[in-house]
């Protein structure tokens, strides 16, 4: 197995130097660090109610410690992937470990909500430097053929179980220690990590080109203020200067981006690619059904714990089921379903489940039982992993080589921004249908009655709302979608290259 790595640097001599040049270990290097940045998406959720006690959020606020990692993540993964060309992946995946590492500890420090703020976006911009160079790395140093198939498969199953693992952990972290440790967790791994990267990980070849920046700082802080915008009205108001400002702000920053796009000579986004209607209306429900789901981690982890009493743990663990349904799904998905229906579809049976699990949660009563909340995760789950299998490879459908490397990250990114859209106005829709009312928060029966009558209310409204993104979905695909199989150009395959493309 030794001649599948081809990218390793000479390692020490001697007993320890012979493991260090062992594929496994390299491959465990990767896999530790994109298990930390997927980890990270969800091992705060469990911890929302104890940091936002700590720390003093609003109820609004505190959608900011998903929102802000999930912005900078997805706003600047696809300049991480560029300046991994430009500047060479084994120096960017280094600094973005480093940067990660060192805003986890930051963040596990703070004090107020600023800093923790601060650090969750210093982590997003790590991981966006870290996670495609990682990737790279991966598909760089393992030949074609079955060596990289295993590789990747792993790390696909890393990427898949991470948000499963990193809502355990939350969980598990919370309770024993602090919430403080799901951010401390990150420090001893990053420090490991990146010192046997050092040692095993060689430095990839470097092309010539310009770095987009302009570009990516625009699409970023653009999205920030829309997002920004969204989350203000439910707290000031619609006409109220802090929420006008940022949503004008915004879209005037996402005019600016496809301006610069259009006329840059190496976009991030080359502009050809949302020009065709299956790719950008794969993209686009991909987006809209993660608008719907992250609502079911924000106000279902706070849900479990303020209102039916779970422990921080309980809370992780009762979210099992959404992981591995998808797993199931998408393993059913891509072995059998493929080969029988059109992706159309698989896609809308999906995009439907999806909508049903919301419709079904937002019937949600402090009477439920374990098993409601279960079948509202199981339903979502299987209608996700319908879903994103056959929606990657139509948002890849007819793109060159070129453009491949860009097409595989857009379905990134439309999962990330839409997530954080949605979550913006979620929350919105949620603290406007209760006046207000938070979650943990102290008073006599009588006002505890109707804050909880009050918060049951605003998620049937939110759930409501986030049934719309996923019906949004289905009548995207359902006007847009090619109906016959043959005309679907449907390959699993293209992936793959895809992916090795962004490898170089």
């Amino acid at each position: 197995m030794s001649t599948a790595v081809t990218s390793l640097p000479a390692p020490a001599r001697g007993a320890f130097g012979r493991l260090l040049a062992r594929p496994s270990v390299y491959l465990l290097i990767i896999l530790a660090a994109q298990l930390m940045v997927v980890l990270d998406g969800t091992i705060v959720n469990v911890a929302l109610p104890h940091i936002q006690a700590s720390l003093g959020f609003s109820g609004t606020g505190l959608s900011w410690v998903l929102n802000i990692y999930v912005l900078a993540f997805g706003g600047l993964l696809l300049l991480g992937a560029r300046a991994g060309d430009l500047l060479g992946r084994r120096r960017v995946f280094l600094a973005g470990l480093a940067l990660f590492t060192l805003s986890s500890m930051l963040g596990g420090l703070a004090t107020s909500s600023t800093t923790l703020l601060v650090a969750r976006a210093l982590q997003g911009v790590g991981a966006a430097l870290a996670a495609p160079s990682a990737l790279s790395l991966l598909t760089a140093a393992f030949a074609p053929g079955a060596a990289r198939v295993r590789a990747l498969a792993m790390y696909t199953a890393v990427s898949a179980a991470g948000g499963a693992i990193g809502l355990v952990a939350g969980g598990l972290l919370t309770e024993l220690v602090s919430w403080r440790w799901v951010m401390f967790v990150n420090v001893p791994i990053g420090v490991v990590v990146a010192l046997l990267a050092r040692v095993v990980v060689a430095e990839t070849p470097v092309r010539t080109g310009r770095l987009d920046v302009a570009g990516a700082l625009t699409s970023t802080f653009g999205m920030t203020g829309l997002v920004l915008g969204l989350v203000e009205a439910g707290a000031s108001g619609w006409a109220s200067a802090a929420t006008l400002v940022p949503l004008i702000a915004g879209a005037a920053l996402l005019v600016a981006f496809v301006r610069i796009e259009g006329r840059a000579a190496e976009p991030i986004v080359p502009l050809r690619l949302l020009l065709g209607v299956t790719r950008s209306s794969a993209n686009a429900a991909r987006g809209l059904i993660y608008a719907g789901m992250f609502g079911v981690f924000f106000f279902l982890t706070q849900f479990l714990q303020e209102v039916q009493g779970y422990s921080p743990l309980r809370a992780g663990l009762a979210f099992l089921p959404m992981p591995v349904s998808i797993f199931l799904a998408s393993q059913l998905t891509s072995r059998v379903l493929v080969r029988r229906y059109a992706p159309r579809t698989i896609v809308l049976v999906g995009a439907a489940l999806v909508g049903a699990g919301l419709l079904v949660a937002s019937r949600i009563a402090p009477t439920w039982g374990y098993l409601d909340v279960a079948g509202v995760l199981v339903l979502i789950g299987s209608g996700s992993g319908l879903s994103f299998v056959t929606l990657t490879s139509l948002s890849l459908e007819g793109v060159t080589p070129a453009d491949a490397g860009a097409a595989s990250g857009l379905v990134n990114v439309s999962q990330q921004l839409g997530a954080a859209l949605g979550l913006a106005v979620l929350v919105n829709v949620f603290a406007t249908a209760t006046g207000h009312a938070q979650f943990g928060g102290s008073a006599d029966p009588a006002a505890a009655a109707r804050r909880l009558d009050s918060l049951v209310h605003g998620l049937h409204v939110a759930y409501g709302v986030g049934s719309l993104f996923a019906l949004a979905a289905v009548a995207l695909v359902a006007v847009t979608g090619r109906s016959r199989r043959d005309d679907a150009d449907f390959d699993l395959s293209f992936e793959d290259e895809a992916l090795a493309e962004l490898a170089g």
